[in-house]
């Protein structure tokens, strides 16, 4: 039996449909209708009934499915556990971080952590904040370092970091013979949602304070960080976040007056602590308080 049999077949069954299935494999109709034949030439039954264009599993179909997914699953955990083998790994980290994480404190805490575990495979996963109680909920990933609480009630999750968060805005405003709150959010547009947790409350009490403040929704941080570099207007980000901008001088800090800035919170999400988990969440706490 050819694994790539099983991969058509299973794609098959969800599409119902084997031009579908073809598109997505990239591969011939003419492939796909070879692959589950010899499928079912091989069991000696038949999984799909054909009525014109479509298809549609058969009852010994819907039997099999469980099982081509279960054997391609084994398959491919194999394939990639064998992979880490051969590059030298014997165990294995899976961490889902929020992108405001995965881009600022997260790389020299890795970097540190690795150096010290040579032997331990770490696979990131890049997910919004909201997705990452989900993944370690599931299974999916070992950690969870994100801005917000979950929701799911099956995991844990405490507090690892906290950090202020600071009106930033772009370097021209040097050459502004005033720098104060008032003038950049009347100057500037303010840039709004970039960070999972406090900008509803945010907004609200900076508009009670400037009504005619005009904003912009962009929801990624990276993206916010060049419209500021670029004069689009400014926003409120966590230190750690802006960092590297501010040293290189391409964003400067806007003390606040009216506004009191919120904190920002780094969470750390669980649900099975193995010895791979509890030793970088150690090293994760040891690195964040020399922040």
């Amino acid at each position: 039996m050819d694994i790539k049999w099983l991969k058509t077949f299973i794609i098959a069954s969800k599409y119902e449909n084997f031009r579908q299935t073809s598109e997505e494999l990239f591969l011939t109709q003419p492939a796909v209708t070879k692959h589950i034949k010899r499928l079912e030439e091989t069991l000696n039954i038949q999984l799909f009934e054909r009525l014109g264009k479509k298809v549609i599993l058969t009852p010994a179909g819907h039997k099999y499915l469980s099982y081509a997914r279960e054997i391609l699953s084994k398959y491919e955990q194999g394939v990639e556990d064998f992979e880490s083998w051969k590059q030298g790994y014997n165990r294995k980290l899976i961490i889902a971080a929020a992108p405001q994480i995965a881009s600022s404190i997260l790389p020299s805490i890795l970097r540190g952590f690795m150096d010290e575990n040579p032997y331990l495979e770490v696979l990131i996963k890049v997910l919004k904040s909201y997705e990452i109680g989900e993944e370690v909920s599931a299974g999916n990933a070992d950690i969870g370092l994100t801005r917000i609480l979950p929701m799911q009630t099956n995991i844990k999750s405490h507090i690892v970091h906290k950090e202020s968060v600071l009106l930033v805005a772009p370097n021209e405003c040097k050459e502004t013979s005033t720098l104060d709150e008032q003038t950049i959010l009347h100057k500037y547009r303010l840039i709004t949602h970039n960070h999972p947790d406090y900008w509803d409350n945010l907004l609200d009490h900076i508009k009670r304070h400037y009504p005619t403040v005009k904003n912009m929704r962009v929801d990624q941080v990276e993206v916010t960080k060049r419209f500021i570099e670029e004069g689009l207007g400014v926003s409120y980000l966590p230190a750690t976040v802006v960092k590297d901008e501010m040293d290189r001088n391409k964003l400067i800090e806007i003390k606040p007056c009216n506004i009191i800035p919120p904190t920002s919170f780094t969470y750390v999400l669980t649900k099975v602590e193995t010895d791979e988990v509890v030793t970088f969440i150690t090293f994760l706490k040891e690195a964040l308080n020399k922040w």
